[in-house]
């Protein structure tokens, strides 16, 4: 049985060949604008109340303004002045040592961690666990930040309820505000945010593949290693996203060691939006708080550059 090769198939004069590319689709510009004008009211709102602020404040790192007196008159444009004052200034790298402690330990680790271990244990406990935990841990979240920041302040002050506890079980207890001020004020704070770490991560774990896990435990696979080997890699673009939350977050931190510590004792605590709410309302040094507000700025976009060049292949 002999075949004969198919004829290729001509196209009626003027139709489009089946062999030729479809043509381009015509842009459309009124389509495209049509899309984009919901979205010019957010625009607007970021800009005015978003980027205005952020040109002014930097803006204003560059002057020698003040709350009272001449400069609060008449400011002048003082160039790096504030900046290379900011330097000298002996307080300035300790806060920036304190406010890089209180970011990791707070932040980094504790809320991040603690979360995480949350998250798997709340996943894996019964009813009446999951209920207590979840109660005790959101309950701190959802407190007006004042209200949690003068617990926290009644919790560790000389005779409270933490010193209290001790001294029932005859142990006399330091004052901490005064002795431990930055441990203090990091427990606090991972108190008050862990929760929030927590419930990104029990979203997560709960897109961890059972049968994985299932067949990881079957092939003897420990507790450990599934965590690192199945779920950490699983939810590793929750892990970013956590991380850049709690570390801006963190970042801004000031009423809970305002009230708490005020950045005392002298300076042992005073993290940078504590130093530059002395320096410019308390000293009425505004150009200068304002230059402080921008160095802590740019320690915000350091972080965030990190995160996002050591996560960059897990992201991608």
């Amino acid at each position: 049985m002999s075949s004969t090769p198919l004829a290729p198939t001509l196209s009626a004069p003027g139709a489009p060949n089946r062999a030729d590319p479809p043509p381009p689709r015509k842009r459309r510009p009124m389509r495209n604008a049509t899309r984009v004008v919901p979205l010019l009211p957010a625009v607007v709102l970021l800009v005015v109340f978003l980027l205005g602020p952020v040109i002014s404040s930097f803006y204003g790192s560059f002057t020698n303004a003040a709350l009272t007196g001449i400069d609060a008159a008449d400011q002048q444009f003082v160039g790096f002045q504030n900046y290379v004052e900011l330097f000298q200034d002996p307080d300035f790298p300790k806060s920036v040592v304190l406010t890089i402690v209180f970011l990791i330990a707070s932040a980094v680790v504790g809320q991040n961690v603690l979360g995480l271990g949350l998250a798997l244990l709340m996943r894996s406990a019964n009813r009446v666990v999951r209920g207590v935990v979840g109660t005790f841990v959101v309950a701190a979240w959802v407190l007006p930040e004042i209200v949690a920041s003068f617990a926290a302040y009644a919790f560790f002050h000389d005779e409270g309820t933490l010193n209290s506890f001790l001294a029932s079980l005859g142990v006399s207890g330091p004052n901490w505000l005064y002795t431990y001020p930055m441990i203090a004020v990091i427990l606090a704070n991972v108190w008050r945010g862990t929760a929030f770490s927590m419930l990104v991560y029990s979203a997560a774990v709960q897109e961890v593949p059972e049968e994985i896990t299932e067949s990881a435990e079957v092939d003897g696979a420990t507790g450990w290693q599934r965590l690192v080997y199945i779920t950490l890699p699983v939810i590793r673009r929750s892990i970013s996203t956590n991380l850049m939350l709690t570390t801006l977050q963190t970042l801004s931190v000031f009423t809970l060691i305002f009230v708490m510590t005020g950045g005392g004792p002298g300076t042992n605590s005073s993290t940078l939006p504590i130093l530059a709410y002395q320096e410019a309302f308390q000293f009425s040094q505004l150009g200068f708080g304002t230059a402080i507000a921008t160095i802590l700025l740019v320690v915000g976009a350091v972080f965030s550059i990190i995160y996002i060049k050591a996560l960059k292949p897990e992201v991608d």
